[in-house]
């Protein structure tokens, strides 16, 4: 009870340290700081270990700050001088494992110039704030969005991920308010980031050819939350030429530099914190693949703990009528009321000395009892509000009403989890995607296991965590991962699967290990059984499934290397009659069907294009992406349609499966499957074969002989544009 009032205690001591660092703009003297050093600029405080001045003034080069005059005004203002960006306003962390820099960002905007409708501007430079040794990523805080009727916005330089959301010129005809609604398509659209930090972001505005699409349109990435009520003309934000961008920044102390540069030194442990002589707090932990530490003063004192000397003692004795009739006595770091009151008498002393033992005791029975009984309905209250929070009820609606009365295989306790993943270790860690964090774990009766503790629940999120525990309860299929059940009574949703232990197929074909080959036969049942199990989504279950991200990465191996499709966060369920989805356009580059990516309507012929991209993976060896091809403007998939309209199939055929070559009716067969990719790799998704299809031919493939397979080849070139033509004979069959 001690240890938790103690940790109270500190809470609104770093609280209010915190509120008195943000309205004081000098901070103390000390062995990091120089008297020579300007510490405001533009009325925006700059704390150490940010500086303006000599080196002794900021701690490296990447928190220098310089206080420059801004274009067209002679106002003052601070800039990082390493990324080049105007400072808003600088924040010390608390208790985030970061701090945060607010930063003048650019807008981009298209047709708001009077010279010339189709002129594209930035007022700014592109964000790229993380290169080699910056401290500072772009926070998942920040949304891109998009302003004017019929505009498209794009965030590109993202790596393998191509993200964006379309605006609309028609207003809702359900007649509901939608000026009191999120910006989610009627003039203005908005979408998130990625959760892994991107290196550099562009945003990039185009305009949509819809009636009433004309004038001007702006797009940019910004912290702020936007309505559709609080949203001003287009013209307004291509006026003020930026928009507020939060930045995360750290101390790297994997990096020999940066462990001990701070005020709080002499470390020394005591129940998992770091304690300083120098009246501060620090903690390490481990954040987004770095390792961090954050400082703050400790309980009783205030001012910035990243300097030598610089958490200053509160008087607290300043405060009116603090210790009330009595004189008030200030401490380091507390403060004492002392008595001003007469002496008694000895017995009527020691009666008051009994009575108020007495008394004390019965309170502390007292106080003992009904703190237990709080305890216990505290963490009730807890757990059902964990419950709601997580989407519970949402979720027993949608398994009874939507998709039938569907019971969970076992619903788990949180205490059950922790105990399993030594309480979500770090070391436990087999991966992170886009909705959470994978761990190990072992149960209590022995079983490993896979605990998805999902990412802290927001709007966005919630609807897709309970989206994949809606599909995966309908899903029975040995071919696609199982789930065993689910926790909701944790700060945190948390999913348990199946542990497949082999890992995933793209790296399975980029690092071959000894102990098992990828050899051709064994590539060929993996395509099957991908096969059958989407071509069951697609067809055999109680409402049809797209899975809308499938890729190597996705597909998993278990022990006997057969395939296991998971990773069901974005896909989505539709009914019988249904041949479409109309949805924000989202996906991995390098998978994401063309024809999807101009009209924003998913239909299973999708999926069958990203399955033709692992078929060509399976072949060539190759990954969907590489500098080389990416230079060149092409993907995986156009080099593939190249070599093959070229006859050039034998030159790109993965070297581990071409030495295995060694009769006619392996290469023949590995020749059926690359028409079979082509086919599925058509730009037209009408043209493409659908999944059973597909699994069907894939089966013919393995089982047919070397006469029956040429004639199966040759009926299904009849549909294509060019025929292949190789003739085997006049090539070596090993090359």
């Amino acid at each position: 009870m001690k240890t938790k009032t103690y940790k109270f205690l500190c809470l609104i001591a770093s609280v209010l340290t915190l509120l008195m660092n943000g309205s004081s703009a000098a901070t103390p003297p000390n062995s990091n700081s120089s008297t020579t050093c300007t510490r405001t600029c533009g009325g925006i405080s700059i704390p150490f270990p940010f500086g303006i001045g000599g080196k002794d003034c900021y701690l490296n080069s990447w928190y220098e700050v310089v206080c420059n005059s801004t274009s067209g005004s002679d106002r003052n203002a601070p800039f990082l001088s390493r990324i080049n960006m105007e400072v808003v306003n600088i924040s010390l962390p608390v208790f985030n494992p970061y701090g945060l820099v607010q930063i003048r960002g650019p807008v981009t905007s298209l047709g708001c110039s009077s010279n010339s409708s189709q002129e594209l501007k930035k007022s700014l430079p592109d964000l790229n704030v993380t290169s080699s040794g910056s401290p500072y990523f772009i926070t998942d805080e920040n949304r891109l969005m998009a302003i004017g009727c019929g505009t498209k916005a794009l965030m590109t330089d993202i790596e393998s991920e191509i993200l964006g959301c379309e605006s609309n010129c028609e207003e809702s005809k359900s007649g509901e308010d939608v000026t009191s609604s999120i910006c989610n398509g009627y003039k203005c659209c908005q979408a998130r980031i990625p959760v892994d930090r991107p290196q550099a972001i562009s945003v990039n505005v185009e305009s949509k050819n819809v009636t009433g699409g004309e004038g001007c349109k702006v797009a940019f990435l910004t912290n702020k939350r936007y309505l559709l009520s609080n949203v001003t003309e287009p013209e307004q934000f291509h006026a003020d030429g930026y928009a507020v961008v939060e930045l995360g920044w750290y101390f790297d102390t994997s990096d020999s530099r940066f462990r001990n540069p701070l005020g709080c030194i002499n470390l020394t442990h005591s129940n998992g914190s770091y304690f300083s002589g120098d009246n501060c707090l620090c903690r390490y932990g481990h954040f987004s693949g770095i390792n961090y530490r954050n400082c703050y003063c400790g309980n009783g004192f205030t001012g910035n703990p990243y300097i030598r000397g610089g958490c200053i003692d509160i008087d607290e004795c300043k405060v009116p009528n603090k210790c009330g009739e009595g004189t008030c006595e200030n401490l380091v770091g507390m403060y004492r009321c002392n008595p001003t009151i007469a002496k008694p008498d000895k017995l009527p002393v020691i009666l008051g000395v009994l009575i108020g033992v007495l008394g004390l005791l019965f309170l502390v029975v007292g106080i003992f009892s009904l703190f237990i009984l709080m305890r216990k309905r505290r963490r009730t209250i807890r757990n059902r509000n964990f419950f709601k929070r997580n989407g519970g009820l949402l979720l027993k609606q949608e398994l009874t009403t939507k998709y039938g009365n569907v019971e969970m295989s076992r619903i788990f306790s949180s205490n059950e989890l922790k105990k399993a993943t030594d309480n979500f270790s770090v070391d436990r860690v087999l991966g992170q995607g886009g909705q959470g964090t994978v761990y190990k774990g072992m149960l209590v009766d022995g079983k490993i296991v896979a605990v998805k503790r999902s990412k802290v629940v927001d709007e966005d999120k919630l609807e897709e965590f309970i989206n994949e525990v809606v599909l995966l309860s309908q899903i029975n299929h040995r071919n696609i991962v199982k789930l065993l059940g689910c926790c909701l009574e944790t700060e945190v949703p948390v999913l348990v699967y199946e542990y497949i232990p082999n890992g995933d197929l793209f790296k399975r074909l980029q690092d071959e290990s000894d102990d098992y080959k990828m050899t051709w036969e064994m590539r060929l049942r993996i395509a099957i059984e991908i096969a059958g199990a989407l071509s069951y989504m697609h067809s055999a279950a109680s409402f049809p499934i797209y899975h809308r991200d499938i890729k190597t990465t996705n597909i998993l191996l278990d022990e006997k290397y057969r395939a296991k499709v998971s990773d069901f966060g974005t896909s989505r369920s539709v009914t019988i009659d249904q041949t479409h989805l109309t949805t924000l356009v989202a996906g991995t580059f390098g998978y994401m069907d063309p024809e999807y990516f101009l009209s924003s309507q998913y239909t299973d012929k999708s999926d069958v294009y990203s399955f033709g991209v692992v078929l060509v993976e399976l072949i060539t060896g190759e990954k969907p992406l590489s500098r080389v091809r990416s230079a060149e403007g092409k993907g995986l998939a156009t080099h593939f349609l190249e070599a093959m309209k070229e006859n050039r199939v034998l030159e790109i055929i993965d070297i581990r499966i071409s030495v295995e070559i060694t009769d006619h009716e392996k290469l023949d067969k590995v020749i059926a499957v690359a028409k079979l990719a082509r086919r599925c790799l058509n730009r037209k998704g009408k043209k493409r074969p659908n999944m059973k299809e597909v699994s069907i031919e894939l089966e013919k493939i393995r089982s047919s002989s070397l006469e029956n397979l040429k004639v199966h080849v040759e009926k299904n070139d009849k549909d294509d544009d060019q025929l292949m033509e190789i003739n085997i004979k006049d090539r070596s069959l090993t090359a």
